[in-house]
């Protein structure tokens, strides 16, 4: 059994767990007193496996089931779920174990984050974004009216559960979209080589025509990039948990893509969010080149990369809505200076603090 941690001064803070079965992550439950399942109604057949494995343990009190999407990512649901936790008489020392893509974890987390000041939570993620990058690190929250994650907290997990079964059930939609946070981590850091792999790997499997046989069939290759993008994650978290400094290396696209995302739910628009991301790591990459961090062709290189992943690469949106959507980005500064993640190659990426109106003109 694969374990990373995420240690601060010492301490470890959280595990990542490379599991075997969804069935199995009830092992690690077993030294809670209480735990309280919330879990995305679509995938409620998982829930149901981690309740079978907790049967003999006493310890189970309850499964709330909740339509995850990012319109009911708000406080209401984190409220009904602290309702849950309040009424199955959940105490302090309570594990709330969410089950499900990044918008579960993220409410729940929140939610145990904030009822009776803090209980104990944990996570199985089902979707390959949730499992590279939602799932891990220890942000939560959720959106306010059509802002992306503009309230919450950042708070650890005990642990997080990965389990590759669940890839196999996704749509391939969803699988592609997690891609592009797979791809993002190892552009952050190709230490070990990563990146040409994964594009190798994902666009065989992008051109394939039986997608979900080609997702199984380079199972072991998935499991291998997933455990080495949730090292790379674990190792940043540990050296600036906060996000003071090299933290703010993860937010590579995420400037544009929040405010795509944005854009896309005032407009009605259907963009998931690792589409979002990777529209918005090319405009990252044509900005790089536009302040020169970066050679010429490399925004095309990236395009092209993530394009034959099978990723969207056009933003839909003028320029000029984005820029008004990324004044309103929660990790803007006083005097309206945002730290933009520009790219001088892969492998190495530089923070550069920039106006919204100094990247409108250098992008125009």
């Amino acid at each position: 059994m694969a374990e990373t941690t995420i240690t601060v001064d010492g301490k470890v803070l959280s595990r990542v767990y490379a599991g075997a079965s969804v069935i199995d992550a009830a092992q690690y439950l077993m030294p809670y007193p209480e735990v309280f399942i919330v879990c995305d109604a679509n995938v409620a057949d998982y829930a149901a496996r981690v309740e079978e494995g907790l049967s003999h343990a006493g310890n189970f009190k309850g499964t709330l089931l909740i339509r995850a999407t990012e319109e009911t990512k708000t406080m209401d649901t984190v409220l009904k779920i602290c309702e849950f936790l309040l009424s199955g008489g959940a105490s302090r020392k309570a594990m709330v174990f969410a089950i499900g893509g990044g918008i579960t974890t993220d409410m729940a987390g929140f939610a145990a984050s904030i009822y009776k000041r803090g209980c104990k939570f944990a996570f199985l993620p089902t979707t390959l974004l949730s499992q590279v990058d939602a799932g891990i690190g220890g942000k939560t929250g959720v959106n306010y009216e059509s802002l992306k994650n503009m309230i919450g907290i950042i708070r650890q997990p005990e642990f997080t559960y990965e389990c590759p079964e669940v890839l196999e059930t996704l749509s391939y939609r969803d699988f592609v979209s997690g891609t592009a946070e797979l791809l993002k981590t190892f552009i952050i850091d190709n230490g070990a080589g990563l990146y040409g792999r994964a594009v190798k790997v994902l666009s065989k499997i992008s051109n394939s025509s039986d997608k979900a046989f080609a997702i199984r069939e380079n199972r072991e290759d998935l499991i291998q990039m997933i455990a080495a993008s949730a090292a790379v994650k674990a190792g940043v978290v540990s050296r600036d948990q906060f996000e003071n400094g090299e933290r703010r290396k993860l937010n590579l696209g995420h400037t544009f893509a929040h405010a795509i995302e944005h854009e896309a739910r005032l407009k009605k628009v259907d963009i998931a969010h690792g589409e979002a991301v990777s529209m918005g790591m090319v405009l990252a990459a044509k900005l790089s080149e536009k302040v020169g961090i970066a050679e010429l062709g490399l925004e095309s290189m990236i395009r092209e990369n993530l394009r034959v992943c099978g990723l969207p690469v056009e933003c839909p949106f003028p320029l000029e809505s984005l820029a008004a959507a990324m004044k309103l980005d929660k990790k803007a500064e006083a005097g309206g200076r945002i730290h933009f993640v520009l790219i001088a190659g892969i492998g190495n990426v530089v923070m550069k603090d920039m106006t919204v109106e100094e990247v409108e003109a250098l992008l125009k």
